[in-house]
């Protein structure tokens, strides 16, 4: 298991605007893409991508997020938020 370099405790209150509880996090280095979710598995069974993000939704509720070109999204909004 590869070893934290250094943990940048901005992300925090990103990952508290979800309100969730849980979180699995992967990320695929060939792709550069970042993988969160909320619970496992997803059972996602709609998606809406806005810019490099795309929020997974099981109904009205949101149970991932994968952001595309992950270390060159650093500060983008995370908010999960569906406008419909």
């Amino acid at each position: 298991m590869a070893r934290i370099k250094e943990f940048d405790p901005s992300v925090i209150p990103y990952l508290l605007k979800f309100g969730q509880k849980h979180y699995w996090v992967d990320y695929d280095e060939a792709t550069d893409t970042l993988y969160i979710s909320f619970r496992k598995p997803q059972c996602a069974d709609d998606s809406v991508m806005k810019g490099n993000l795309i929020y997974h939704y099981a109904g009205k509720k949101l149970v991932g997020v994968t952001i595309l070109h992950a270390k060159a999204s650093p500060g983008k909004r995370l908010s999960g938020k569906r406008s419909e």
